[in-house]
């Protein structure tokens, strides 16, 4: 199990960093697998339902942003949470039963990768009580200048801010409504291998990345199996089989555990719904830069 004072900085804070949690085979393999599935970037004009591209992608000069779900892309990425070292992690601060929503991998590739604007996890997904959290894997060196994730320390203690704009959900906080100083956030600096957390209520983004080096995580959503999703979010299921399938360690239920947590729905959907990307064009302003394109 994590250490006692790792589980109660989590719950004060709202994340942890967690220090060369892969090792270097593990990485490498990690990097082959991503490095395989981005080859089918090449020759798109579009998105589609595993890449989401960059403004500047060319069919000939790819440019991905986000590969969807990899962990329905690859088994290697299922097999990845599932290892005894990141169950160990999530069964420390959300009990033995913990089921997985989604996966996504954020590319910010060097120079150009965008920038995602102040949010909470939990405006996507509100569930029946709030044991859910992400967990990123580094594929690199997470430094400065690269759009490391930054983390607001304690804001998961607070409400639900305001994801809308002008009446649609954004999937991102206007910058006049943050109510919180962004300025106590917390990069996440460390080598490729590394692990962050966060609750889903969190508030957290990321600026362009301006180095010369990529910037990759993984990002898994994760919940306790007794938490589960509400109508209306981003968080749905086709059927219980389904659902139950997702389970990384432990035993379902049919009991859903039922806590007095802020909710606000993200209804009604933005225009673009597909990435939050998309979503955030609906913002009427930003706080992070936006890339021009050439």
């Amino acid at each position: 199990m994590l250490p006692q004072s790792e589980i109660r900085f989590y719950r004060v804070n709202g994340y942890l960093i967690i220090p060369n949690v892969l090792d270097p085979a593990e990485l490498a393999a990690l990097r082959v697998e991503v490095a395989r599935i981005l080859e089918g970037a090449a020759g798109l004009a579009a998105s589609n339902e595993v890449f989401d591209l960059e403004e500047t992608h060319t069919p000939d000069a790819p440019r991905v942003r986000r590969i969807k779900s990899p962990h329905k892309v690859s088994r290697h990425f299922w097999d990845l949470i599932r290892g005894p070292r990141m169950i160990e992690v999530l069964t420390s601060l959300l009990g033995p039963d913990v089921r997985l929503q989604n996966t996504k991998l954020n590319l910010k590739s060097a120079g150009y990768g965008a920038a995602v604007e102040w949010h909470q996890d939990w405006a996507f997904y509100p569930y029946t009580n709030d044991d859910v959290l992400a967990v990123g894997v580094m594929l690199d060196d997470f430094t400065l200048d690269n759009g490391p994730l930054l983390l607001v320390p304690g804001s998961h203690k607070g409400p639900v801010l305001d994801h809308h704009s002008d009446g649609r959900f954004s999937g991102g906080i206007d910058p006049r409504s943050l109510h919180v100083d962004v300025s106590t956030a917390v990069p996440v600096l460390a080598p490729a291998g590394s692990i962050s957390v966060h609750h889903a209520r969190t508030i957290h983004g990321s600026d362009l990345n301006r180095s010369g080096q990529p910037r990759g995580l993984l990002l898994y959503e994760i919940c306790a199996a007794d938490a589960w999703p509400l109508a209306g979010g981003y968080g749905p299921f086709s059927d219980l089989e389904e659902f139950n399938a997702r389970m990384i360690c432990g035993e379902p239920t049919i009991e859903p555990r039922l806590e007095q947590v802020p909710v606000r729905m993200p209804q009604p959907r933005p225009l673009d719904p597909t990435s939050i990307y998309n979503a955030q064009k609906g913002l009427e302003r930003r706080f992070f830069a936006v890339l021009d394109k050439p």
